[in-house]
C-alpha cells in the first residue's frame, strides 16, 4: 500500500503481534523480532497493510513492557536494533508498515531519567516526573494506582513522593514540563527517521493528569498536548496514529480524529466491549450478551464518526479473551461462528484490526493455576479463594476472561509447540493446535484465514467499505444483525445470524438477485438463516 496518501489507513487493515507469542527462533520459548520477519509472506498473503507489535523496547517487564527504560532501544530478549531496522525494511518491501506501541504516560522507574530524577530536587530531570513534598505517613492525597494501592509513592532521600497511575515501577511523566515534551517529541523523530508508518499510543487520554485535583484522564490540556504532539511529530510523516482512551465517548473521539488531522487519525474506544458484563460488576462477572444493545452501540459509533471522525473496529486484542469463545461457537459451529464475527465487523466503516490468531478462529484456552501468567488472573484466584469463592468458579471466571488467553503461543502446525518454539514455551500451547493451526488453514480455500483474506480483499476494491454510511435494519431483533451501507451508486447489505438455531428471513425489497460479495455457507437458502450464517451481498442502484 501507498502511504503517501491523505488518511491512506482508511483503507488499510492492521495487524496486531505479541511479539512474546507469535513466533521464536532461538529456543528461548519466547517469540523474537526474527521469527516476526520470517513470518511476513504469512502476512502478506492474508493481505494486510500494518504490523502493530506490542511493546518491544528495552523494559524491566513489570508491566509486559508497558514499562520501558529505554524509548531507543529493543529489549534483548526481543532481538536488537538491527534485527528492528531488518525487520522496518522488509515490511515496507512487501507493502506493510511497522506501528510501534509507545508508552508516553510514564516510564520505567529505571529509565535514565527517572534515575537522574532521584539524585536530588535540583536535578533537572526532576521535573520530567510529577512529585510532591510529605513524609513517610503523610500521602499529597487518597488517589489509588490502577493496579492496586496508593497512587503516590515515597522517597526519603528527597522528601518526596512521586504520582504513578499504575506499578509503582511506572512513574507518570509531567507533560507540563515543556523539556519532556521535546524529549518525547526528538524520540518520535528518531524513530520515523528509522522508517515507522505508525503508533499505538498507550492510556494516551491521561497524559494530562492533575492529581492534585484527582484527575487522571481527559485533563484540561489534553487536547493541546495531543495538537502539539502531532504537528511536532506525527504530521511531518503522514503517520498513522491510534490512542488508547478507556474514557473516550463518541463526542471526545471526534476531537481525537478530527479529519483535519490536527491530533490522532482515530482511538480505541471499548464501550462494547463491556456490553457482556454485569453491570457496576468486574469483567469477571459475565452476562449473556444482548444482541440488541451491540447493535445499537454500533451503530452510535458509525454514526457518530461517519464524516466527523474515524472508527477503529476490532474484537480481539492482548488484553480481551478470543472472540469466538466469548461471543461466538467453540464446539460445532466455531469456523462459522469466527466468519460471521468477520463479517459484522469488516462490513463497517473504519480501520480493521486482528489480533493475531484471529485469522485462524483460534479460541480460549483452560489453564491451570501453575500455568497462568498473568498477574491479574493469579490476584483474583488469590483474592476469591480468600473470599471463599468455589475454585471451579474462579478458573470458569478466569478461562471466560482471563488476560492469558490472547497470549498463548501462535498455532502455526499441528507439530511440536504447534511450531512455536524447539523449546519450552513461555505459555502452554492451546491443545487444539493440532486441528486450528497456519499450516492446515493455508491448505484448505474455505479455512477461516482464506475468509479473512477475501474480506481484506474486498474492502480495497470496494469503495463503499470505506466511504459508505450505515443504516441499521432489525434494532430489537435477537438473533440478527443486519445493516446497510451506501455511498453514491454502490450499497451493502451485511447479514449475520447469531446463535446456532435457523431464523426465517426474507431480504429487504429491491434485494433480490444482488450479488453475493462474500458468505460463510458455499449455497444459498430462501427464507431461513441456518447456524451462525452470515453474507454481504452488493448491488448498484445506477442500473
Amino acid at each position: 500500500m501507498e502511504r503517501t496518501e491523505k488518511n491512506w489507513w482508511h483503507s488499510a487493515v492492521v495487524y496486531q503481534i505479541y511479539p512474546k507469542s507469535f513466533q521464536d527462533t532461538t529456543g528461548s520459548g519466547t517469540g523474537d523480532l526474527k521469527g516476526i520477519l520470517q513470518r511476513l509472506d504469512y502476512l502478506k498473503t492474508l493481505g494486510v497493510d500494518l504490523i502493530w507489535l506490542s511493546p518491544v523496547f528495552a523494559s524491566p517487564q513489570v508491566d509486559n513492557g508497558y514499562d520501558i527504560s529505554d524509548y531507543q532501544a529493543i529489549d534483548p530478549m526481543y532481538g536488537t536494533l538491527e534485527d528492528m531496522d531488518s525487520l522496518i525494511q522488509e515490511a515496507n518491501r512487501r507493502g506493510i508498515g511497522i506501528m510501534l506501541d509507545l508508552v508516553l504516560n510514564h516510564s520505567s522507574d529505571r529509565h535514565r531519567w527517572f534515575r537522574e530524577a532521584l539524585k536530588s530536587r535540583d536535578n533537572p530531570f526532576h521535573d520530567y516526573y510529577i512529585w510532591r513534598d510529605g513524609g513517610p505517613d503523610a500521602f499529597p492525597n487518597d488517589m489509588r494506582s490502577a493496579f492496586g494501592g496508593p497512587a503516590w509513592t515515597y522517597v526519603p532521600q528527597l522528601g518526596q513522593y512521586y504520582f504513578h497511575q499504575f506499578a509503582p515501577e511506572q512513574p507518570d511523566l509531567n507533560w507540563e514540563n515543556p523539556a519532556v515534551r521535546r524529549a518525547l517529541y526528538d524520540m518520535i523523530l528518531w524513530w520515523m527517521d528509522r522508517g515507522v508508518a505508525g503508533f499505538r499510543l498507550d492510556v494516551i487520554d491521561q497524559i494530562a493528569k492533575e492529581p492534585d485535583r484527582h484527575i487522571t484522564i481527559n485533563g484540561p490540556r489534553l487536547h493541546e498536548f495531543l495538537r502539539e504532539l502531532s504537528a511536532e511529530t506525527f504530521r511531518k510523516g503522514n503517520l498513522v496514529t491510534v490512542g488508547e482512551a478507556w474514557g473516550a465517548d463518541v463526542d471526545r473521539a471526534k476531537r481525537y480524529s478530527c479529519p483535519d488531522g490536527s491530533e490522532l487519525s482515530m482511538v480505541f474506544q471499548f464501550e462494547h466491549m463491556g456490553l457482556d458484563q454485569q453491570p457496576g460488576k468486574p469483567k469477571w462477572d459475565t452476562a449473556p450478551l444482548s444482541l440488541s444493545a451491540l447493535k445499537a452501540c454500533f451503530e452510535k459509533w458509525q454514526h457518530g464518526l461517519h464524516g466527523q471522525g474515524w472508527n477503529s473496529l476490532f474484537l480481539n486484542n492482548h488484553d480481551l479473551p478470543r472472540i469466538v469463545s466469548r461471543w461466538g461457537d467453540e464446539g460445532g459451529f466455531r469456523e462459522t461462528s469466527a466468519k460471521l464475527l468477520a463479517v459484522m465487523l469488516h462490513g463497517m466503516q473504519g480501520t480493521p484490526y486482528i489480533f493475531q490468531g484471529e485469522e485462524l478462529g483460534m479460541t480460549n484456552m483452560r489453564m491451570t493455576v501453575d500455568q497462568l501468567q498473568d498477574v491479574e488472573a493469579k490476584n483474583l484466584y488469590r483474592e476469591r479463594l480468600e473470599a471463599g469463592y468455589p475454585e471451579g468458579q474462579i478458573l470458569e471466571s478466569i478461562y471466560r476472561r482471563g488476560r492469558d488467553n490472547a497470549r498463548t503461543p501462535m498455532q502455526w502446525d499441528d507439530g511440536p509447540q504447534a511450531g512455536f518454539t524447539t523449546g519450552t514455551p513461555w505459555l502452554p500451547v492451546n491443545p487444539n493446535a493440532a486441528r486450528i493451526n497456519a499450516k492446515a488453514q493455508l491448505a484448505d480455500p474455505d479455512s477461516v484465514f482464506h475468509f479473512y483474506r477475501r474480506l481484506i480483499a474486498l474492502r480495497k476494491t470496494y469503495p463503499v467499505f470505506r466511504m459508505g454510511d450505515f443504516t441499521l435494519l432489525l434494532p430489537e431483533h435477537e438473533k440478527l444483525f443486519v445493516y446497510t451501507r451506501a455511498w453514491m451508486d454502490q450499497e451493502l447489505l451485511v447479514i449475520c445470524n447469531f446463535g446456532a438455531d435457523p431464523t426465517s428471513w426474507q431480504l429487504p425489497e429491491g434485494w433480490a438477485g444482488a450479488k453475493c460479495l462474500i458468505a460463510n455457507y458455499p449455497d444459498a437458502a430462501q427464507g431461513l438463516l441456518r447456524p451462525w450464517e452470515a453474507k454481504i451481498l452488493y448491488r448498484r442502484t445506477d442500473v
